[in-house]
């Protein structure tokens, strides 16, 4: 289960991550890292968190831009070695095409894992409907663009807790990541469509992205109690 967790690094000072991932390196399998520290450090900042003890980084960086722009992209991260990364799938079947070109250069052992966003966990329907004109559901939505995205070469999508069982129908054994992971009792802050990690896990997601939930604390334990996790399930594989 350990593998199966996503510590989020939302700063942009290196010494707060450094802490961090002295602290979670024992109960989580990868830290994601976003635009805060790349901006910050550049992309040399994937190997400065190795170092620190992450076991594998998840570079969230959705890009979505012409497919040429993604495929370079794409391929200059995957120089870093990174674990995993992210891409919107609403840029389109040749942009995604081309992140998966661009992938698949680097060879099975040394290509990352590209997952594809359909629609933020801080989006709602009112939000996807009366502001972005989306005729769909979320889950309708997030469904759709999922399939695409496999279809379309995509080794998973990232979804919410909400959408997780209609997606992992849809797209079969591709991997599913779940971000938006809260205690029953928390708060959603920026976040609309949360969940807790039992509930994410019940429902089909190969990997959970927990933030606030674990960086904040000083229990690690308790925290995945508190997320639905039992201190012997963290521990397995």
């Amino acid at each position: 289960m350990k593998r199966k967790l996503i510590c989020a690094l939302d700063t942009g000072d290196l010494t707060e991550a450094r802490e961090t991932v002295r602290k979670l390196a024992p109960y989580v399998g990868a830290f994601k890292i976003g635009h805060a520290l790349t901006l910050n450090y550049g992309l040399d900042v994937v190997e400065r968190i190795k170092e620190l003890g992450a076991e594998r980084v998840f570079l969230d960086l959705k890009f979505h831009d012409i497919p040429n722009t993604v495929g370079r992209a794409v391929r200059e991260a995957a120089k870093h070695g990174v674990w995993m990364m992210t891409l919107h799938i609403s840029g389109g079947p040749a942009m995604v095409t081309a992140a998966v070109e661009e992938a698949k250069f680097h060879g099975a052992d040394k290509a990352p894992l590209l997952v594809g966003v359909s629609v933020l966990t801080s989006l709602d329907q009112h939000v996807l409907s009366d502001h972005l004109g989306v005729t769909r559901t979320v889950e309708q939505h997030v469904v759709y663009l999922s399939k695409l995205a496999v279809d379309l070469g995509l080794d998973g999508v990232v979804c919410s807790v909400h959408e997780v069982a209609a997606v992992r129908e849809a797209i079969g054994h591709k991997v599913i990541v779940t971000p938006g992971i809260r205690p029953s009792h928390g708060e959603r802050q920026d976040q609309q469509r949360v969940g807790d990690a039992r509930s994410a896990f019940d429902a089909g997601s190969d990997y959970l992205v927990i933030g606030r939930a674990l960086t904040s604390t000083d229990d690690p334990l308790k925290a995945l109690k508190d997320l639905g996790l039992e201190s012997e399930e963290w521990q397995t594989a």
